[in-house]
C-alpha cells in the first residue's frame, strides 16, 4: 500500500489496522452477512457495538459508567457550541478564548445568555495562552478548548474552577494524553481530528449534573436528556463513525492505552520542535512559549509566504499532504495526531533539515 505522509488537520489520518476494520465491516460485519451501514441500528448487533464504544471511551477516560455517560450526536463541535447555552446558561457563563473555535462558542453562549470571556489571547493573535483568568464563582459553567489546530496551541493544564461545573472542546486532542477527566462535566468532541470520520460528535457528560442543570423549553432534539434517555437513538444514529471510533479506541488500548499514546506524541512533536528551533532561524515556531506549543498541531513560517509556498510544493513531490497554514494565519502546519507514524515525523524532519541545507 503506497500511502502518503498525510499531516491533514482534518479530517485527519486513521490507523491503517482501523482501516482495515472498516474495509472488512463494509461488506460484512460481525459475520451477519450485511454491512455495518446496512444493518438496523436497533439491531442487537448495533446496539452492542455501541455499548461496546461506550466502555472503551469510559474506560480510556478512568470515568466510571455510574457517575458519566456517553453520546454520539450529529451537527459537529458546532452543534455544541449551540446545545451547551442553550441547555446549561441560565444567568451567566465563562469561556476561555484561546481562537477561532472558542470565539464561535462564545458567539452562540452570547445568543442566549450573558457570556464573560474570562480570560483571552486575542491581543497577539492567539499565538499564546492566557495564564490569569477572571472566573465568576457564580457562573453557570466554564467553557474552554485544550487544543487549538490553526495556531498551534494547546492548553496544558486543567483550569481550576472551584465548583463551577467545567465543560471542554477536545475535538483535536481527545485521547492524545492521559487526564483527570472527571474534572470536566461535559466534554466533547468532533470524530475527524483524533478518532474517526466525521458524521459524529462524542459527548461525555456527568449524569447528576446534566439532571439538574438542564434547563426546560428547548426543542426535543436539542435538549441532552432526550439523547441520555434513548442512549443516542433518539434519531437514527451515525453507525459507521461509531463502529470507527470504536476501532480507534481498541487501537489505542492495544498501543498500550494514554500513557503510551501521550508518550509516542510527545516525541514526535519534539523531534519537529527541535529541528524547528534548532534551524538558525530558517524555521520560526508560530508559538515561541514551549509550555503552550501543540503537540498535535505543529505551525511554524519561513522567511517568506514565497518561500513557505516552495516548501510546501517540495514536500508534496515527496508525498507529504497537507502542510499548508490554516488561510487565517498562513505559514507551514503539520498534525500529527495520534495515528500519524513516528516514521511520517521522521520523514518530515529529514525534509526539513534537507531544504535548508
Amino acid at each position: 500500500m503506497n500511502r502518503v505522509h498525510n499531516f491533514s488537520a482534518g479530517p485527519a489520518i486513521l490507523p491503517v489496522p482501523v482501516l482495515e476494520a472498516a474495509k472488512q465491516a463494509c461488506i460484512e460485519f460481525n459475520g451477519c452477512g450485511m454491512s455495518v451501514m446496512e444493518m438496523s441500528h436497533r439491531s442487537k448487533e448495533i446496539i452492542a457495538l455501541f455499548d461496546e464504544t461506550s466502555a472503551n471511551v469510559l474506560e480510556l477516560m478512568n470515568l466510571n459508567s455510574d457517575d458519566y455517560t456517553v453520546l454520539y450526536l450529529g451537527g459537529g463541535a458546532s452543534m455544541q457550541f449551540a446545545m451547551i447555552p442553550l441547555n446549561f446558561l441560565k444567568t451567566s457563563a465563562d469561556y476561555i478564548n484561546t481562537g477561532v473555535w472558542a470565539k464561535k462558542a462564545i458567539a452562540e453562549g452570547k445568543l442566549v445568555g450573558n457570556v464573560n470571556v474570562a480570560a483571552s489571547s486575542a491581543d497577539k493573535n492567539f499565538n499564546y495562552i492566557p495564564k490569569e483568568f477572571n472566573f465568576d464563582a457564580n457562573a453557570d459553567y466554564v467553557h474552554y478548548t485544550t487544543n487549538n489546530t490553526i495556531y498551534g496551541t494547546r492548553v496544558k493544564d486543567i483550569p481550576n474552577v472551584g465548583d463551577v461545573p467545567l465543560i471542554c472542546d477536545m475535538s483535536s486532542d481527545i485521547f492524545s494524553r492521559n487526564m483527570d477527566y472527571s474534572k470536566f462535566d461535559l466534554i466533547y468532541a468532533g470524530a475527524q481530528k483524533n478518532i474517526g470520520p466525521s458524521g459524529v460528535t462524542l459527548v461525555v457528560i456527568k449524569k447528576s449534573w446534566a439532571a439538574k442543570a438542564e434547563k426546560e423549553g428547548n426543542m426535543t432534539m436539542l435538549k441532552y436528556s432526550t439523547h441520555i434517555d434513548a442512549d443516542s437513538m433518539f434519531n437514527t444514529p451515525a453507525v459507521f463513525p461509531v463502529f470507527v471510533i470504536n476501532e480507534t479506541l481498541k487501537w489505542i488500548k492495544s498501543a498500550g492505552g494514554l500513557d503510551a499514546i501521550e508518550k509516542r506524541n510527545d516525541h514526535k512533536a519534539g523531534l519537529l520542535y527541535d529541528a524547528i528551533d534548532n534551524s538558525n532561524g530558517f524555521y520560526k515556531a508560530a508559538v515561541a512559549n514551549k509550555a503552550d506549543r501543540s503537540t498535535m498541531n505543529v505551525t511554524f513560517n519561513l522567511e517568506s509566504e514565497e518561500k513557505e509556498a516552495e516548501f510546501i510544493k517540495k514536500a508534496e513531490s515527496l508525498n507529504m499532504s497537507g502542510l499548508k497554514g490554516h488561510r487565517s494565519v498562513g505559514g507551514v502546519r503539520a498534525s500529527i495526531y495520534n495515528a500519524c507514524p513516528v516514521e511520517s515525523v521522521e520523514a518530515l524532519v529529514k525534509f526539513m533539515n534537507d531544504f535548508r541545507s
